[in-house]
Parts: C-alpha cells; sequence; structure tokens
C-alpha cells in the first residue's frame, strides 16, 4: 500500500481514476478514507479520487505528536503538493472539515472548491469535552470495544443506527472502530477537543463551498452547517435527510449526488 512521507509523517494514501481534476477527501476522527468508498467508486470515473489516512488513524503512521489542526492542515497541503496533484477539490468530513477550512483560507492556491461535511468552525462545545476525554481515556487503557455502545450513536443517526436492515454495516464499522490504534486515537481526540476556531477566518474563503450535513447529525448540529454556510460568501448547503455524523457511509447515493451536483456547476462555470 502506498504511503507518503510528509512533516515527519508516513501517511497512508490511496489514488483511483484519472480524470482531468483531481477530489481530495479526508475523513473524520475514528475513521480513514474508507468511509469515502462509495464516493470513489462513483467519481472515479470522472475525476481522480485521492484518499489519505490521518497521521495516528487508519494505516498512517501514529507519530509522537503533530495532531493540531494547524498540523494536520500542513500535512494535507504537503501531500497535494508531493503527489503533484495541482489545485484539488478537497472534500472533508468532521475532522477533515477542520482542515478543509484551514487550506480554503489560507492555501487557495491549491484548491478548486471546498467540500465541508459534518464538521463546524467553531471550537469545540465545552459540554462535550468532558464527555469525549472519559470516552478516549476509556477506550486508550481498556480498548474501544468498552465504549462502542456509547459512541456509534454519536458517529451515527438514530435512522442508521435502529435500521434492522443495516445491522451488518453497523457491525462492519463497530469493529472497525475497535480496530483503531488506541494511541493514535487518543492523541488524535485531543487534537480535535483542544482545535481552536477557524470561523473568524472563514470571510477569507474565495473558492466556490458545498456544505453538507445530516440532518440527524448531533455531533456537529445542522446549525453548525448553516453558520458555514453563511460566513463563506456564495456556499451552498445542503441537508441530508435520515443522516447523522457520518453521511457519506449513512446516506452515499444523496451524498454522492449532491457532491456531482456541485462539481458539474464548479468545472462548468471554470470552462471558456
Amino acid at each position: 500500500m502506498p504511503k507518503l512521507s510528509v512533516n515527519g509523517a508516513a501517511l497512508h494514501y490511496e489514488s483511483t481514476g484519472d480524470g482531468p481534476e483531481t477530489i481530495v477527501f479526508a475523513h473524520g476522527l475514528l475513521w480513514s478514507g474508507e468511509m469515502f468508498a462509495a464516493q470513489v467508486a462513483a467519481l472515479s470515473p470522472r475525476f481522480r479520487c485521492v484518499t489519505f489516512d490521518f497521521r495516528g488513524q487508519g494505516r498512517s503512521e501514529v507519530t509522537a505528536s503533530g495532531y493540531d489542526m494547524d498540523t494536520l492542515a500542513n500535512d494535507a497541503a504537503a501531500l497535494i503538493e508531493s503527489l503533484g496533484l495541482g489545485r484539488v477539490h478537497f472534500a472533508g468530513l468532521s475532522m477533515g472539515g477542520f482542515v478543509a477550512m484551514r487550506l480554503a483560507a489560507r492555501r487557495p492556491d491549491l484548491l478548486r472548491s471546498a467540500i465541508l461535511l459534518e464538521t463546524s468552525a467553531d471550537e469545540e462545545p465545552k459540554e462535550n469535552v468532558g464527555r469525549y476525554k472519559l470516552l478516549g481515556n476509556v477506550g486508550r487503557w481498556f480498548g474501544y470495544g468498552v465504549v462502542a455502545g456509547q459512541v456509534m450513536p454519536i458517529m451515527f443517526g438514530k435512522t442508521f443506527i435502529t435500521d434492522p436492515a443495516r445491522a451488518a454495516e453497523r457491525e462492519y464499522w463497530r469493529a472497525r472502530l475497535i480496530r483503531n490504534d488506541r494511541t493514535g486515537i487518543q492523541r488524535a481526540l485531543v487534537g480535535v477537543i483542544e482545535r481552536p476556531p477557524i470561523y473568524p477566518e472563514l470571510s477569507k474563503v474565495t473558492v466556490p463551498a458545498l456544505v453538507i450535513v445530516g440532518d440527524e447529525d448531533v455531533a456537529t448540529v445542522p446549525a453548525k452547517a448553516q453558520r458555514i454556510a453563511s460566513a463563506i460568501a456564495g456556499a451552498e448547503l445542503v441537508v441530508i435527510p435520515k443522516a447523522g455524523h457520518s453521511s457519506s457511509i449513512e446516506a452515499p447515493t444523496a451524498v454522492t449526488a449532491a457532491i456531482s451536483s456541485f462539481l458539474d456547476r464548479v468545472t462548468a462555470t471554470a470552462r471558456p
């Protein structure tokens, strides 16, 4: 499996398709680039699709430091530059969205557009911090199987969690959650919890932006998405019905359709 060394970390990445433009997908906390498998399968006939795993997660290296959002954004920028991708469409979900907003505000030379899924431009709400730290500490010392029952309803909406027909899917992602490297996830969680807000910089974003949120998201509620969309000039907002904090998994067809429609408009506008 390909790995790329950037900023002292060996990052796992995968590249699918060879279209004239590139989409880079950045996953959320606890997961990996695999959470965009449906989008890659649907869009790779038209675009080069690159997924990667943040340091400490998926198949990337667990480093001693570098889990703050600024460093992760620098990692993503270095990956884009090292792979010679040119200006990309950058799609980030939750933590990946924290990174996407930083790139859009600070490195517009690397982006053609920003796609922000289930994310927030604000600091972590104080009411979440203690609970998330507790879950992280228990997971670190006793394994994530102990806390999976509390974590899954944060990561997924009530429709996905309660649908009997999707029991096998739930178990698949629960197994992925439990398999995480305990140290890597603990360090990544601290980076998420302690992140500074990026909201004051959103007025600098000039690339086209699409904001997507599941209407059942309890981790970054739809009002957070509306706040982002209102702060970025010309941003589009799409609410995905019956989806929670991982809409690319929960409602893959609707998410792919929203991304595809948005990219059609962006690429059409760029044509002579």
